[in-house]
C-alpha cells in the first residue's frame, strides 16, 4: 500500500521498520521538527527522522499542519492509508480524510481506557493487571475512534514502563502489518462509553514520593514513571531518583530506611528499591548505588 507514515519518537520507530521491511510504499514521513538538546542546544532531528534518512525516505516536519498549503501537500501524496503513532500533532480533518482508508492510530492501551498522552505510565501506576495495542480508525476526537484490531498483555509484576514501553511497541508493528494486510475486511468496532479514563500527560510535580502510601502505591509509581520522569526522594537535601522497586518485608516510620539493601518503610509495608541515580550520575543497581552513596539502618528518606 503506499503509506504515508507520521510518529516523533522511539516508540514509533519499530513501526516504521515493520512498515518498510513489509514492503509498503513509503510516500512520506511525518515527524516533529528537531529541536534543541544536548549541552550545546543543537537542533536534534527526532528518532523517527534519523530512522527515515537512513532508511532513504522522504520527510516533512511542519510546525503545523492548518495550513491549506500544509493540507494540500499532504493530500498530494495521494496516501492509501496514513499510519499515526505518537506523532504528537492534531491532526484536522481535511488530513483525516485525505488518504483513501483514511488514518490508523497506533494506540498504546486497550481503548477505551486510557485515551491520551501517556497511556503507559498510567496503567502501570493504576495497578492494571494488562494493557495492550489498539489499531485505532482516527476521527476528530481524543482516541474516541472505532477500533479495527486489538491485542492485550499482561503487565509484569516489576515491569517498568520503559520496559514495557518497548514490548507495546514490538507488539503495535506486528498488529499495524496485520491490520493493513486485512484491511478490506477489517469491521470498525466502536468504543463502548462506559470504561473511559483518560491519561493525562505527566507531570513532573508527581513524581515526588510519599512514603505515608502503601508499598504496593508505591512501588506502581516507582516503575510507572521510570525512566522518566522518574521518580524521586531526598537525602540530604539532594535528590534520588527512584528507578526499580519491589514490595519487601518490614515495617517502621514511613521513609526510614530497614536495613542496608535500600529497603525503605511504607505507611503500610516496606519496599526495596532495585535501581536509583544520584544527579549528575547514570543509572546504577542498588548495590552499586549504595557502594557510592551508603544508606545506613536509620536513615530517614524525604525528609
Amino acid at each position: 500500500m503506499r503509506v504515508v507514515f507520521m510518529g516523533t519518537p522511539d516508540f514509533s520507530v519499530p513501526v516504521l521498520d515493520a512498515l518498510h521491511a513489509a514492503g509498503h510504499d513509503i510516500a512520506c514521513v511525518y515527524c516533529q521538527p528537531p529541536r534543541p538538546a544536548g549541552r550545546g542546544k543543537k537542533d536534534r532531528p527526532t528518532p523517527v527522522h534519523q530512522r527515515a534518512l537512513a532508511l532513504g525516505l522522504p520527510v516533512r516536519h511542519p510546525e503545523r499542519l492548518k495550513s491549506p498549503e500544509d493540507q494540500a501537500a499532504f493530500a498530494d501524496l495521494n496516501a492509501d492509508v496514513a499510519i499515526v503513532v505518537a506523532y504528537g500533532l492534531i491532526l484536522p480533518q481535511p488530513v483525516l480524510d485525505a488518504p483513501k482508508h483514511g488514518c490508523l492510530n497506533i494506540h498504546a492501551s486497550l481503548l477505551p481506557r486510557w485515551r491520551g498522552a501517556a497511556p503507559i505510565h498510567r496503567a502501570i501506576m493504576a495497578g492494571d493487571p494488562e494493557t495492550g495495542v489498539c489499531i485505532m480508525q482516527m476521527e476528530a476526537g481524543l482516541d474516541t475512534g472505532p477500533v479495527l484490531l486489538r491485542e492485550a498483555t499482561p503487565i509484569g509484576a516489576t515491569e517498568t514502563t520503559g520496559e514495557l514501553h518497548d514490548r507495546l511497541s514490538r507488539m503495535g508493528a506486528q498488529l499495524i502489518t496485520q491490520a493493513l494486510d486485512q484491511i478490506d475486511d477489517l469491521v470498525p468496532e466502536p468504543q463502548p462509553e462506559e470504561g473511559v479514563t483518560y491519561a493525562a500527560k505527566i507531570d513532573k510535580a508527581e513524581a515526588a514520593v510519599d512514603w505515608t502510601r502503601p508499598a504496593e502505591e508505591i512501588s506502581r509509581h516507582v516503575r510507572g514513571l521510570a525512566p522518566f520522569p522518574g521518580a524521586w526522594t531526598t537525602y540530604g537535601g539532594d535528590r534520588i531518583k527512584l528507578l526499580g522497586a519491589e514490595p519487601a518485608e518490614g515495617q517502621g516510620a514511613p521513609g526510614t530506611l530497614l536495613d542496608d539493601r535500600f529497603t525503605v518503610a511504607c505507611g503500610t509495608g516496606a519496599l526495596r528499591i532495585t535501581r536509583a541515580q544520584r544527579a549528575g550520575k547514570g543509572a546504577q543497581d542498588a548495590a552499586t548505588f549504595l557502594n557510592g552513596c551508603p544508606l545506613p539502618r536509620g536513615t530517614q528518606l524525604g525528609g
